[in-house]
């Protein structure tokens, strides 16, 4: 792996957090991803299971998880299976996990090949009363494409219809809301390659490069850094393109007197940093340009300082478009009194601030968990306010990455420039 190795005692105390929630006499199991197709006989670059990573710390396809605490057999309570290895697999695809290292990897004592699973298995299911099996259940997701979990949760259905199914994923996101310190240290990681990443930049944007010619160059330094990759595929959105709130093209050319937005975040041991700024392709803001941009600025600021304990997300959501109103009325573009004359269920401030300001951050770049719940130590956010103005081809992201905690609010990107006077300099450079 690029990333530095992770202490298995997370995973082994992951592990044990799962099996205390769990129904007695139950076994769980979990299932790897599948390797996506790409074209000919190439796949698209494997990543494992956000849920099975937490458990296990396992980068490998064809890997099972079974837990079953309760079990008689103490050999069972806890089995990892991985993909047999062999010389054939190994000239042609490369190593992979030996038994040992799998151990190594996850804490897990009892290791065995994917192929001799189903024996063990039968075992553990015929002492227990439920079956816990695993979907990916964030509320926004939606596929035409079955998942390997989805074929497993079928097969699993057939061979053992007299068992009861439970769901793992409310356990599992009820501990995945709260960040251990070495999660919290894995995303202060990837916001530090982020942090450098932009700085970079900062010196390499000037009129006529292309979009894609800076995605090279974060590529670069993200890859120098020990970064899986990108958490998600980066926005580099200049002029026109920055209203548009999911472009991912990134070829067009950088124009003299344009703002480029970005919104990119490195992955580190599969853990995601989600940053956005917003910074002008000559280097030097226009009065108009940094008039919209302290009004961005300025309620990020008043949002990051209402992330507190027990805070809703409702009422930041709430408070964001208050504040984006007022800002919108400063700058022109509408006033007070069309404001009062608005029909309530379209209002004025969607057509320059359209989305909502704070996802949870952490394995998946939006996380699981419970927007219902009140902000708890430990939670990590992002928050991102914008303003869009598509006829003046302008658009203002900046976006942080924010640590709940008992005595208030951490940014964990707070080495990263966003002052204006901060972000000119160093381009003059």
């Amino acid at each position: 792996m690029r990333y530095h190795k992770i202490d298995n005692q997370f995973f082994t105390n992951n592990r044990e957090a799962f099996a205390k929630k769990m129904e007695p006499n139950s076994v769980a199991i979990f299932v790897s991803n599948d390797e996506h197709p790409r074209n000919g006989d190439q796949f698209f670059p494997f990543r494992q299971s956000s849920d099975l990573f937490y458990l296990s710390g396992i980068e490998q396809e064809k890997t099972i998880l079974m837990l079953a605490p309760d079990c008689p057999n103490p050999k069972l309570r806890e089995v990892l299976f991985v993909l047999k290895t062999s010389e054939h697999i190994a000239v042609w695809y490369g190593h992979k996990y030996t038994q040992e290292e799998a151990k190594e990897t996850s804490g897990i004592e009892n290791v065995h090949w994917t192929d001799e699973m189903d024996m063990m298995l039968r075992e553990a299911a015929s002492y227990s009363k439920n079956i816990y099996l695993n979907e990916y259940e964030y509320p926004k997701y939606a596929s035409d494409v079955e998942s390997g979990e989805q074929r497993f949760t079928k097969e699993i259905k057939q061979l053992y219809p007299l068992h009861v199914f439970e769901r793992s994923a409310p356990i599992l996101y009820h501990l995945r809301l709260i960040k251990s310190e070495t999660e919290i240290d894995l995303i202060k990681e990837a916001c530090e390659i982020t942090n450098k990443a932009f700085r970079r930049i900062l010196q390499f944007v000037k009129p006529d490069v292309m979009e894609f010619e800076i995605q090279a160059e974060i590529e670069h330094e993200f890859t120098r850094k020990r970064a899986n990759g990108h958490g998600y595929y980066p926005i580099i959105a200049t002029g026109e393109n920055a209203c548009v709130l999911h472009y991912i093209e990134n070829d067009k050319v950088c124009k003299d007197g344009d703002v480029i937005l970005f919104d990119f975040g490195a992955e580190y041991a599969n853990y995601s940093a989600d940053m956005s700024r917003s910074i002008p392709v000559n280097g030097k803001f226009t009065e108009r340009q940094r008039a919209v941009y302290q009004a961005v600025l300025r309620t990020l600021d008043t949002l990051t300082e209402n992330m507190l304990v027990g805070k809703a997300l409702d009422d930041l959501d709430k408070l964001s478009k208050i504040l984006i109103e007022k800002e919108l009325i400063s700058l022109g573009l509408f006033t007070e009194i069309e404001v009062k004359n608005q029909d309530l269920k379209e209002p004025l401030f969607k057509k320059y601030f359209m989305h909502g300001v704070n996802h949870h951050l952490g394995l998946d770049v939006h996380d699981v968990g419970n927007r219902n719940v009140p902000l708890t130590a430990g939670m990590v956010f992002t928050c991102e306010p914008g303003i869009y103005i598509p006829e003046e081809s302008l658009g203002i992201r900046l976006e942080n990455d924010i640590l709940i905690t008992e005595n208030g609010p951490v940014n964990l990107m707070e080495n990263i420039p966003i002052e204006i006077e901060e972000i000119e300099r160093l381009m003059s450079k």
